[in-house]
């Protein structure tokens, strides 16, 4: 027997929250997994706050934290005291997302807003205000902060340098296409910290592991800022993809080669075995594999090559760490 009831549609399904185009989607079901555990009423909120630090992207915390082994492993000559590899694992995290903090910031209105991999993010879509980035920055340096004080005065007295570089880098962009070369700075002021943690001094090793992390940062960087140039060409914003033009790829090949050349000094410098040698040897075949990436200079495969930089980081540690455990 038919039936003439009406028929009442289900509840409509509860909108997927907004997310920046460049978010990981393992990362984000790790989130979402871990918001699981807070109550309903916070969610939302701290989603937009993890989302804000970038933890949606971990691949940027990555890049920063190879230089920062290495240094602990270079300075130690050896596998690093505990605590300071527990100390310097953990502010790499903290100080990347206070990084990315300010860099929404300073670039939410007249940037990210007219990006289209970006204006998903929280602060460019209006999700979070002015006043909660610097109170979560603010938050995210004294958490830093209170980790250094685990070290030595000297580790102490640098950490301050660290903090302005992490807080000027993101207003660069308005000023100098060089922004990748203070970024560089930045990202790589944890090796002195780490020699300074580790040596309580700060060798010429540690200079020349500094300096190749800038170069190594100039790379990657400029692989990420090729994505959005054009955009960035149209708001205004400044960048070396920008300023190296039609010769991109031949000088980030030179940087590539320069970056390569400087971790072979440091390695035998410190008369480092073969494992060593062949992580170079990978990072070469890694940066190969870029150069191929970034042929057409389309934006997916830029922002590829950009990720793949996490593997280079990763094999020149791998042979360091096999390098110095067979001495």
């Amino acid at each position: 027997m038919p039936s003439f009831a009406r028929k009442v549609a289900p509840p409509p399904r509860a909108a997927a929250p907004a997310r920046p185009a460049d978010t990981s989607t393992r990362s984000a079901r790790v989130i979402d997994w871990l918001l699981g555990y807070v109550p309903d009423a916070h969610r939302a909120r701290i989603r937009e706050y993890l989302v804000l630090m970038r933890l949606d992207r971990p691949v940027g915390a990555l890049l920063l934290l190879w230089p920062t082994w290495w240094a602990l492993w270079f300075a130690a000559n050896d596998f690093p005291p505990p605590g300071a590899l527990v100390i310097f694992t953990l502010g790499v995290f903290v100080m990347r997302s206070a990084g990315c903090v300010i860099n929404d910031y300073a670039d939410h209105g007249w940037l990210d807003a007219h990006v289209e991999r970006t204006r998903g993010r929280p602060m460019a879509a209006g999700r979070v205000t002015k006043k909660e980035a610097l109170l979560l920055f603010a938050g995210l340096l004294a958490l830093a902060f209170l980790l250094v004080l685990f070290t030595n005065a000297l580790t102490v007295k640098l950490a301050f340098v660290g903090a302005a570089l992490a807080a000027v880098y993101p207003f660069t962009k308005r000023v100098t296409h060089l922004a990748q070369v203070v970024l560089g700075a930045a990202f790589g002021w944890s090796i002195p910290m780490a020699f300074a943690a580790v040596t309580n001094s700060l060798p010429q090793l540690c200079w020349l592991l500094f300096l190749a992390n800038v170069l190594f940062s100039v790379v990657y960087d400029t692989e990420y800022a090729m994505v959005d140039r054009d955009e960035d060409i149209r708001v205004g914003a400044k960048s070396t993809a920008i300023l190296f033009g039609d010769a991109d790829r031949v000088i980030i090949g030179v940087l590539m080669a320069t970056f390569l050349f400087a971790m072979l000094l440091a390695g035998t410098r410190v008369h480092l075995h073969w494992p060593y040698f062949a992580g170079l040897a990978g990072a070469a075949g890694l940066f190969g594999w870029q150069q191929w990436l970034i042929r057409d200079r389309a934006r997916d495969a830029c922002f590829a090559a950009f990720r793949n930089n996490n593997l280079v980081g990763l094999v020149i540690w791998l042979g360091l760490l096999f390098a110095l455990a067979i001495r």
